[in-house]
């Protein structure tokens, strides 16, 4: 699959996905005549070379649970839980506390607040639009004080071990780009992934479970939920086994983990190593590193044969854990499940669990599918931090709460149809939460202005957060790259800064 450029999906061939996939040698080793065979002997030392281990930007070797020489230094955390919230929250009537909101309700946004920013086609031009308040009050919670809405009860329980960052701004306004913003440090399909980044350069600490570890889920019912594309886990131009395993919420958790009708453990065993033999011989005459991901990956198969009942298997946890993460823990594919599962993987040395729900596009339904989308994910991700903290796992363990973008201050739809309130895309400002893995526990961030629509103080761009998000793993975003197509890439691209206010 690949994307257009508003991040939808296009199809594309099995023959040009195999061409755009085929490296230089593959093409030159393939072709039995002219160019093939006239570019043989002078590519042998250069394929020579292209054959040892990769190198990091700082001339180190790379090794199998990832590069020497990383951490850069010492992290503060080892493992990362990022519960993405696909189609963006409202950060107004979550967390984002305004009392200038109420009095301007129902009278148009002044000029002044959006003249020059970009919105989306659905808004056009906001001049017009009128303030809408929140759908529910704020109180404040903690000895830090920190608002929340009713929305988030469990939430509010929690915000002393939260740290909020409430001016939060990005420039893509369509989900499937500004996801893939937060992700990828682009808003194009195409390169690797924060959980791959990490991955390849600090590698796993399980050997029997995958090192990156996606799972996705909605809220039934819901009438506004975003398409979950495999780019949001792809490994880009990294290898290919840097990119996220996809955690199924029905049958097996990975396609193809069970042995075919017949065949036993002990011959699946017999034909793996028989195929490795083979596919090491094609390596040896090719030097594909793809054919050491397949390898690989073979191999992993084999052994989450075991490791992945074990991990599925929630009859050992206590019944009041179980009972914090809410009612539906146990039914595989809900988020509540889902989060329960990112904790379990952590204490197994998983290294990035990334937990994604969608359903938060609520352009027309406030006031109905947001109290659902609350509901579901309020409790488990409440849980999950309290697990973490009771387990002595939240000090190295990050966990991130947030989407790609936030909603805007002012209304779509029709002010005297209640039941139709919604809130279009919003770049300019919003919210996310962090906990643990040494930021900065009962702290917000910076601020939006008095209506919520700009972000006004300590302003933080997605690369900011990207590069604070590597620091705290012990990684110099500037010096963590990868080669490709002569250029050396990295996660934030030519920019961030780290967000020291944040840190503990």
């Amino acid at each position: 699959m690949k994307a257009d450029r508003r991040g939808n999906s296009t199809s594309r061939s099995p023959h040009e996905d195999a061409l755009s996939r085929q490296t230089r040698r593959q093409f030159f080793g393939k072709s039995a005549t002219g160019v093939g065979v006239a570019a043989l002997s002078t590519m042998l030392n250069e394929s020579q070379a292209a054959a040892q281990p990769r190198r990091s930007i700082g001339g180190q070797k790379e090794s199998n649970s990832g590069i020497t020489g990383l951490p850069h230094a010492a992290g503060k955390a080892k493992n990362v839980i990022y519960l993405f919230m696909n189609g963006a929250p409202t950060h107004v009537d979550l967390f984002d506390y305004k009392p200038e909101i109420y009095r301007q309700h129902g009278k148009p946004v002044p000029n002044s607040f959006f003249q020059g920013k970009r919105f989306s086609t659905m808004t056009g031009n906001p001049s017009g639009k009128v303030m809408l308040q929140p759908v529910e009050p704020f109180q404040r919670h903690g000895e830090s004080g920190a608002w929340v809405s009713n929305f988030m009860p469990y939430t509010a329980g929690i915000v002393d071990d939260l740290c909020f960052i409430k001016s939060m701004y990005t420039e893509q306004v369509n989900h499937a780009p500004a996801v893939n913003f937060f992700l990828t440090g682009a808003e194009m399909a195409g390169r690797p992934t924060v959980g791959a980044w990490l991955t390849y350069g600090l590698g796993s600490e399980t050997k029997n479970l995958p090192g990156y570890v996606v799972m996705t889920s909605v809220s039934k019912g819901t009438t506004c939920g975003q398409i979950f594309y495999d780019f949001y886990w792809g490994s880009g131009f990294l290898p290919s086994r840097y990119q996220g395993v996809k955690f199924r919420g029905g049958g097996d958790p990975v396609l193809y983990l069970s042995n075919p009708k017949g065949v036993s453990s002990v011959m699946r065993r017999e034909a793996l190593d028989e195929m490795a033999r083979l596919n090491q011989l094609q390596y040896q005459r090719v030097q594909d590193p793809e054919i050491l991901t397949r390898i690989a990956q073979y191999e992993m198969a084999y052994k989450m044969q075991t490791s992945v009942p074990e991990l599925t298997d929630f009859s050992q946890e206590p019944q009041h854990v179980l009972d914090m993460y809410g009612p539906s823990v146990r039914e595989r594919g809900t988020f509540a499940y889902n989060c329960l599962m990112a904790r379990r993987l952590i204490e197994r040395g998983t290294r990035f669990v990334q937990v994604m729900h969608a359903g938060w596009d609520q352009h027309n339904s406030l006031t109905t599918e947001l109290y659902t989308q609350c509901k579901d994910t309020d409790q488990p991700s409440a849980a999950l931090v309290r697990d973490l903290k009771q387990r002595g796992l939240l000090d190295d363990t990050i966990v991130i709460w947030g989407g790609e973008f936030g909603r805007t201050p002012f209304l779509q739809g029709d002010l005297t149809n209640r039941k139709r309130w919604g809130r279009d895309h919003h770049p300019h400002a919003f919210t996310m939460w962090v906990a643990g893995g040494g930021f900065r526990p009962g702290h917000s961030h910076g601020s939006s202005d008095e209506l919520a629509m700009n972000a006004a103080l300590d302003k933080v761009h997605v690369h900011d957060f990207q590069a604070t998000l590597l620091h705290q793993m012990g990684i110099d975003h500037e010096q963590l790259t990868f080669k490709h197509q002569g250029r050396r890439y990295r996660l934030t691209d030519v920019h961030g800064k780290i967000i020291s206010d944040i840190l503990s």
